[in-house]
């Protein structure tokens, strides 16, 4: 027993080396650990998502996106590229997980706005007078009242600023099964060999593949955190990074960290405009880019030390 948990620890240890992104050429040379980045517009085709006064949270999304890719290929050249969808069709959660696990991705970046109900107001405008019947038989006698009238409206919600999702804690489990199920997708082929002769169920592999899900879990809270800053560095309202407790399945159902990021309040007609913009988008786009550098380096240095 002793000997099997010493080679456990072996191979665990072996794997992580394996997984630091040491090039196996010279052994020398340390690759990047970010090479693929997965970026997926929200919604499309039937799927409108949220509507503004003018314009739908798909069309916003696709804007920022390609913009997105663009830059990136501009400053970071060397990190490869995939959209989900390019033109106005629907994806389904499952499609959209399927084609990142395929592209073998590094990174899921999800964009989406945000919106809020309008706010509903309710104004005293005065009285009216209403006439009632009171009574049964010979006691029955009409009589009038005076009734309170209000007139109802609603206004856009002032909701604004940016957040960035990351999948529950409690939904780790599922994200554990995605791993499991797509482990040949981020295993380059030295380390899957290493624990293909692990039971699928065994105690060793599923604590490997628990150490993968808390990694990604810390990466993609240290990119959530770093967008919202860069957010907050270009003059937008921070709304924090959070955890989904809800929805959101296509973020745990990838094997890679992941994010989502709710770009603006479609429902606020100033942000509308913003996000509608050239320049918004621009600067939506750029800040994103920024915290994948930060990203990239943070996840360099600790694979280097």
């Amino acid at each position: 027993m002793t000997i099997r948990k010493y080679t456990t620890l072996l191979i665990l240890s072996f794997c992580v080396l394996l997984l630091s992104g040491f090039d196996t050429k010279d052994g020398l040379t340390q690759k990047s650990r970010l090479r693929k980045i997965v970026i997926d517009p929200g919604h499309g085709g039937h799927d409108s998502g949220a509507p503004g006064k003018y314009s739908n949270e798909k069309d916003i999304a696709l804007a920022i996106s390609l913009r997105l890719e663009q830059l990136l290929r501009d400053q970071i050249p060397d990190i490869e590229l995939v959209v989900t969808r390019r033109t106005d069709i629907y994806h389904s959660p499952p499609t959209k997980a399927n084609i990142a696990n395929q592209a073998k991705g590094d990174l899921f970046i999800c964009i989406h706005c945000n919106s809020a109900d309008p706010i509903r107001h309710s104004e005293f405008t005065g009285y009216k007078t209403e006439t009632v019947t009171t009574g049964r038989g010979k006691h029955k006698h009409k009589t009038t009242r005076e009734v309170k009238q209000y007139h109802t409206y609603t206004t856009p919600n002032p909701a604004k600023g940016t957040e960035t999702y990351i999948w529950g804690a409690h939904k780790n489990e599922s994200k554990e099964v995605a791993m499991r199920e797509n482990q040949s997708l981020y295993l380059d082929s030295t380390t899957a060999r290493s624990v293909e002769n692990f039971d699928m169920n065994s105690p060793e592999k599923m604590n490997f593949i628990n150490l993968k899900t808390r990694q990604f879990f810390d990466r993609s809270a240290f990119l959530a955190l770093t967008i919202q800053e860069e957010f907050r560095k270009a003059g937008r309202i921070n709304r924090d990074a959070l955890q989904r407790q809800v929805g959101i399945w296509v973020l745990q159902a990838v094997a890679m960290p992941a994010v989502l990021v709710e770009t603006g309040y479609i429902s606020n007609p100033e942000e509308e405009d913003y996000l509608n913009s050239p320049a918004g988008q621009t600067e939506i786009a750029q800040s994103i880019v920024n915290a994948i550098k930060h990203y990239r380096a943070s996840i360099d240095s600790k694979n280097s030390n």
